[in-house]
């Protein structure tokens, strides 16, 4: 359905997943309970901290964005994906555009707000006389405006850019979501400054992240280290050992995703992209509440309240 000239490209065509008859009802019904579940447990988490003020620290603070980004970023991407299972999935040019700014702009909070948790944790374990001072709530206030500035200016330079582009070399985009790559190889004209721009944006929202990630953490592990109570460094792990598994999962995914072979498959981009994008944002209250005493705490007197 490939299209002759850009001003008649008014709509786009997502192959979707997959294009297997036989697997379009399983995974709708599979996609649709992960969206539910990543729904219910980050809205739920989102509750438990605004209800409970022993939840009101930097932490819970930053772990509240990080919930309010991947329900977002759940909402951007799922409901359109599960679409794509029982029908055509045609999309117009300025609903794509549009996901396509709010995709980018989650996944590029979602970069900062982890890296701002560690830098939490840091201060926690490292500098513990100075936490409160060094993460005073003007100073969450301002890395939380840097997180969401950071993720505004990433996603409108792709846009701006996508906008200046003429596509004609068809309207069938061979994924679930508007993602740049995808979008390009049906431009007829000249794509440099979209590259460039990828490669800008990828690369300081990756290398920033990645280095603060990697002192914070070497600084937390030489610390941890130090402690000579094995019940000292047990405590001091287990304050940071659901951010460690979050962090991986979400940086691990997106780095096999950008940094693969060239010759790698469309498939695999897509298989990708769901872990980073999916299943990432269903795993993460789990993650960081599983093991914590404190959300448990306040789960309990949020139902003890609900019930009497």
């Amino acid at each position: 359905m490939a299209l002759g000239n850009a001003s008649s490209v008014k709509e786009f065509i997502l192959l979707g997943l997959t294009q297997q008859l036989e697997l379009q009802m399983p995974l709708f019904f599979l996609f649709l309970g992960i969206y539910v579940v990543s729904v219910v447990g980050n809205l739920g988490l989102i509750i438990l901290i605004v209800l409970n003020p022993h939840l009101h620290t930097p932490m819970y603070y930053f772990l509240f964005n990080l919930s309010f980004t991947d329900l977002c970023y759940s909402t951007v991407i799922t409901p359109r994906m599960l679409v794509g299972f029982v029908k055509q999935n045609i999309i117009s040019h300025a609903e794509c555009m549009t996901q396509l700014f709010f995709f980018a702009f989650f996944v590029i909070d979602e970069c900062y707000i982890l890296t701002a948790m560690a830098y939490d944790r840091y201060a926690a374990i490292c500098k513990p006389l100075l936490y409160q001072v060094t993460m005073s709530r003007q100073v969450c206030l301002l890395m939380t405006m840097g997180v969401y500035v950071m993720g505004f200016l990433g996603s409108m330079a792709h846009i701006v850019c996508m906008l200046r582009l003429d596509f004609c070399n068809g309207n069938i985009i061979n994924h679930y979501v508007c993602d740049v790559l995808p979008l390009l190889k049906l431009s007829c004209t000249s794509t440099f400054i979209n590259e460039l721009v990828v490669f800008i944006v990828v690369g300081v929202n990756v290398i920033v992240p990645s280095l603060t990630l990697f002192v914070s953490y070497t600084l937390i592990l030489s610390n941890i280290l130090s402690i000579h109570s094995a019940e000292g460094r047990s405590k001091a792990f287990s304050t940071c050992g659901s951010h460690v598994i979050a962090v991986s999962l979400f940086f691990g995914a997106a780095a096999f995703m950008y940094l693969k072979p060239s010759s790698a498959s469309v498939d695999d981009d897509k298989v990708s992209t769901i872990f980073y994008t999916i299943v990432g944002p269903m795993l993460n209250p789990f993650i960081y509440s599983i093991r914590n005493k404190d959300v448990h705490l306040a789960l309990r007197k949020t139902m003890k309240r609900s019930f009497t």
